[in-house]
């Protein structure tokens, strides 16, 4: 099942067409794929996707893999300085804008429009079927000393290259970029002035 069809069936599910607050998500899969020498040697930047929606079992595999939980003391796929898990996932698509759960692996609707076309500042991005926003939570972050916004970027760094394999290892295509218009982008997912957007990174099916 595509994820448009999905949305629209869990929306009638809460008692209307609109898609609901929050999105379940199943569990992702933690077994099979390439192995991580023959993924390392397909990684590669897209700049052109195909429209085609992934399912919802690639998008809950896709968000386990950028960053998601793998252990039962709450640690993540990806590292991050301190253990701080500072960065936001927020999920792109053509229902709205969401934030990625990963304690609850769920999606959380932040916006109901589509605004994947503010993803990036390059032509191909609005027909991506999705696209990651990874937003650094300052607040989150303390007052350890580290200089927050390079710490942050590093910490970026580790997600995005789980994506990269992750979509190395299922066929799909995918680039980040730093080219963003973080005033409009933040502004409509409603961003705190602590909460930072450093990277994004589109995902698909590559185009044909």
């Amino acid at each position: 099942m595509r994820l448009t069809l999905w949305l629209f069936v869990a929306g009638l599910a809460a008692g209307g067409a609109n898609a609901p607050a929050t999105l379940d998500l199943p569990a992702p899969q933690k077994t099979g794929g390439l192995p991580v020498m023959e993924a390392l040697s397909k990684r590669a930047t897209a700049r052109a996707f195909d429209t085609q929606d992934l399912s919802t079992q690639q998008l809950s595999n896709l968000l386990w893999s950028a960053f998601g939980l793998n252990r039962p003391d709450g640690k993540r796929t990806a590292p991050s300085a301190m253990n701080f898990q500072e960065t936001d996932v927020y999920v792109l698509l053509k229902q709205g804008a969401y934030v990625y759960d990963a304690k609850a692996n769920r999606l959380t609707q932040v916006l109901t429009e589509d605004i994947r076309a503010l993803g990036g500042k390059q032509d191909f991005v609005k027909d991506a079927p999705l696209t990651l926003v990874f937003v650094a939570d300052f607040a989150k972050m303390g007052n350890s000393g580290l200089e927050k916004p390079s710490t942050a970027s590093i910490d970026v760094g580790f997600i995005s290259q789980n994506v990269y394999l992750y979509c190395a290892s299922e066929g799909l295509a995918t680039g980040v970029r730093l080219m963003v218009d973080r005033d409009a982008l933040g502004k409509r997912l409603g961003l705190r002035p602590d909460q930072h957007i450093i990277a994004a990174q589109s995902v698909g099916y590559p185009k044909k």
